[in-house]
């Protein structure tokens, strides 16, 4: 199965500079710009011309939409599977999807680290295949600068669920600093942000062939 990764694309799906061809093509959040209805009617039509036989996408923190009027939302999205603490499987190969960030700021999506999130990947399936979450474990894929400052935003009990986990792939996005490609033992991490830091739609897909 080949898989091509996205996330953080901010509505300028259009200026990305050419996308694979695959099996799946995965969005992990962040997808819309201005986060409306509109935005979503704009992602999907776009959706519609890619020739993946299967899509998949979640939510992310600026993707308002699907938080605030959530039905139609999904009602709007008829060219991808969306994904919100769900699972689909594809041709044996079990995908699990979730929006949830730690608390940054007033975005959607967001829940307080700690128990609220620990709660949340409790419901991650043990028998998941590849897991989709917007925001990156801890210490992969999530340095932040801010000026002088360094310092990592991921989840640590995301962190801690993978590792009891026996995951083929986990794909996220969230920090676009952190775009690029992990290994955690056997399992491959990606952080597939599409925008740079800069919001510059520049970061090629991520391809991912699963055995």
């Amino acid at each position: 199965m080949k898989i091509v990764c996205l996330s953080d694309t901010h509505s300028l799906h259009r200026r990305i500079p050419g996308i694979p061809d695959g099996d799946v093509l995965i969005h992990a959040g962040d997808c819309l710009g201005a986060g409306t209805l509109d935005d979503v009617e704009d992602l999907n039509t776009w959706l519609g011309t890619l020739p993946h036989r299967h899509k998949i996408l979640i939510a992310g923190n600026h993707d308002a939409a699907f938080q605030e009027t959530p039905d139609l939302a999904r009602e709007a999205l008829t060219n991808a599977v969306y994904l919100e603490d769900s699972g689909v499987e594809i041709e044996g190969v079990r995908f699990w999807g979730s929006p949830w960030t730690p608390s940054f700021e007033d975005w959607w999506f967001m829940l307080d680290r700690g128990q609220p999130l620990h709660e949340k990947w409790k419901t991650i399936p043990d028998n998941t295949d590849v897991l989709i979450t917007h925001g990156p474990p801890k210490n992969i894929g999530d340095e932040v600068s801010l000026g002088f400052r360094c310092f990592n935003a991921g989840c640590i009990d995301l962190l801690h669920r993978i590792d009891q986990l026996s995951l083929r792939a986990h794909i996220f996005g969230h920090i676009h600093e952190g775009y690029g490609e992990y290994m955690r033992g056997a399992m491959r991490l990606i952080n597939a942000s599409t925008c740079t830091v800069r919001y510059k739609p520049t970061n090629p897909p991520i391809v991912l062939d699963l055995d």
